[in-house]
């Protein structure tokens, strides 16, 4: 099918442009961006001056399946995204059991393909269980479908476990996805420390460990040569050290939730469990430092981090409380407030949250030209909206946003050419 997308604001992330245009898909590609005339027999969408940009490359996103499908499913998690204006699904391996071997690999692959209405890849473990003991089958995983390989928040302690783990990964040119702490300053913490964790008496962690954490990795990776992504960068400490490490060289590159950039720690507020986080939530002024490596392009990659909870495990006292939260739906929303605060423009926004996760991945995804993928969203960056958790498509609704004043609604989403959300004709 040939679909004539009219009268849209093109966001282009590749060149860090806007303008008015036409696009044409033609089957799953884009075929001519900038056309005046629709082809005959073409279906016709008025994009009406709304935002048009490449889908959203979601790189950390967690299924329930296997293990936990009652917190979310592969079907219920692709329609979110579909919603949210998210084209391709990076799942994390932090399954039951975790994606360890190429059968499990398989099964999710398959599952995912069956159920999900947007693409679903997977990152493999790399160690087995996360147990940070034994390396996974890297290269089985890889020709299995794997497209990186992390132990998701359980970080490794065992260095010379890790360094193999490493130096295998760069023999097969895997990319290796490490969580920057220090667990023994991280362990059983609730917040950041500071002020307002001894006002509200919880246990806090110091933004050190996540430097700490960070300064270990690098090293490994100096020494092995591998490739790393920094799952999330989240204090102005660890900035100078993510800079010298793209200064010398090493193939690194660093995200950040969307949270992160747009919450802080004092919204906890009253033990809103909702807000908690792994990592916890920053001061103020690491957001703000945040918001400002990812306009330089120091930090490469926003991720949602999607977390689902049910309620029984977020109903507890905050220091029992399970961490993360949703955010596949809120994703862009969130977003619209960086750009409506005058911090990042669209395709500032755009290269961060689908061209940049795209490349990172090897992936086609995430670029608004002619011959990629027909993976892209329609939205209103405008449009306001009082978010009610009750009406998410996720199974699980731990959303900090709830009760809160949006901006940016998804008009349409399409994934491959073909429309997988929204009725705007």
């Amino acid at each position: 099918m040939i679909t004539f997308l009219a009268n849209a604001r093109i966001i282009d992330p590749e060149s860090l442009t806007e303008r008015e245009g036409n696009v044409i898909l033609d089957g799953r590609l884009i075929a001519a961006i900038g056309s005046a005339q629709a082809p005959k027999h073409a279906r016709v969408i008025d994009c009406g001056g709304m935002a048009l940009a490449p889908g959203i490359v979601d790189l950390g996103v967690k299924v329930g399946e296997p293990g936990d499908r009652h917190k979310e499913s592969f079907r219920s998690a692709g329609l979110a995204a579909a919603a949210g204006g998210v084209t391709t699904i990076i799942a994390r391996p932090d399954t039951n059991p975790a994606i360890d071997t190429p059968e499990v690999l398989e099964f999710v692959t398959r599952r995912a393909e069956a159920a999900s209405p947007v693409r679903i890849l997977h990152m493999a473990a790399l160690t087995k269980g996360r147990a940070g003991r034994e390396m996974t089958e890297i290269g089985f995983l890889l020709d299995a479908g794997a497209v990186a390989f992390t132990d998701a928040d359980h970080v490794t302690t065992d260095t010379k476990v890790l360094s193999r783990a490493l130096t295998y990964a760069r023999s097969l040119g895997a990319l290796v996805i490490g969580h920057p702490q220090d667990p023994g300053l991280s362990a059983g913490a609730a917040v950041t420390n500071g002020k307002f964790a001894s006002l509200r008496g919880l246990p806090g962690v110091h933004p050190m460990a996540e430097r700490m954490g960070f300064d270990r990795d690098m090293a490994l990776v100096e020494m092995t040569g591998a490739r790393y992504h920094a799952d999330q960068i989240t204090t102005a400490r660890a900035l100078p050290a993510l800079e010298r490490a793209k200064a010398n060289g090493l193939d690194v590159t660093a995200g950040i939730s969307i949270h992160h950039l747009t919450l802080n720690e004092l919204d906890v507020g009253d033990y809103r469990t909702f807000f908690k986080l792994t990592p916890p939530l920053r001061a103020e002024e690491d957001r703000l430092a945040m918001v400002d490596a990812v306009a330089s392009g120091l930090i490469d990659i926003i991720c949602s981090m999607h977390t689902p909870q049910d309620e029984e495990s977020k109903r507890l006292p905050f220091e029992e409380a399970a961490s993360g939260a949703v955010a596949l739906e809120t994703f862009l929303p969130a977003a619209m407030r960086l750009y409506h605060a005058g911090h990042l423009t669209l395709p500032q926004l755009f290269r961060a949250m689908a061209l940049n996760p795209a490349r990172r991945l090897g992936l086609p995804q995430g670029r608004m030209a002619e011959g990629a993928p027909a993976d892209l969203v329609l939205f209103d960056p405008d449009a306001p909206f009082l978010l009610d958790r009750a009406t998410l498509r996720s199974k699980s609704r731990n959303t900090p946003f709830d009760g809160q004043r949006m901006e940016g609604k998804v008009l349409a989403t399409f994934v491959g050419g073909a429309q997988v959300f929204g009725e705007r004709d």
